[in-house]
């Protein structure tokens, strides 16, 4: 991972996320948590503050392949929505998978600025805009989150 604080604990420099965050994550490609090898949008569904400063952050899986294919859990944020996408901050149209949620520590071994980084060194891209809270409540009870 690139500078910054060792990948055991958070950057200094981030903060606390919020839930509602859209971060940038090397979600995990398999249940051996480990780092996947590229980084992709992710949904904050809950924050952890228990054992601060090191917070974990519950996870939603981000995609930009097959968006206008949805499935029970899951809710996209697209062009169409020209508010919602801007601040969610996506370069693409992504939908999120709320069954394909991982709880992880909010340290740069998973999480890093995304490119053009909007934030500064922030791994934040953006934010769920409010317009969405109805879509994500539906793909949430459906992933048996609510």
């Amino acid at each position: 991972m690139s500078g910054g604080a060792s990948g055991t604990v958070p950057d200094p420099r981030w903060g606390i996320p919020s839930a509602g965050d859209i971060l940038w994550c090397a979600f995990p490609e398999n249940k051996a948590l480990h780092p996947g090898p590229k980084h992709r949008p992710a949904l904050a569904i809950t924050v952890d503050d228990a054992d601060a400063p090191l917070y974990r952050i519950l996870v939603a899986y981000g995609t930009s392949q097959r968006v206008g294919e949805l499935f029970s859990g899951e809710f996209a944020i697209t062009r169409a929505e020209a508010t919602a996408y801007q601040l969610a901050g996506l370069s693409y149209p992504t939908k999120f998978n709320l069954r394909e949620r991982v709880l992880l520590p909010f340290t740069n071994d998973w999480f890093a600025a995304p490119p053009a980084a909007p934030h500064g060194p922030l791994p934040r891209l953006g934010t769920l805009h409010p317009s969405l809270l109805n879509r994500f409540r539906a793909a949430a009870a459906a992933a048996g989150l609510l």
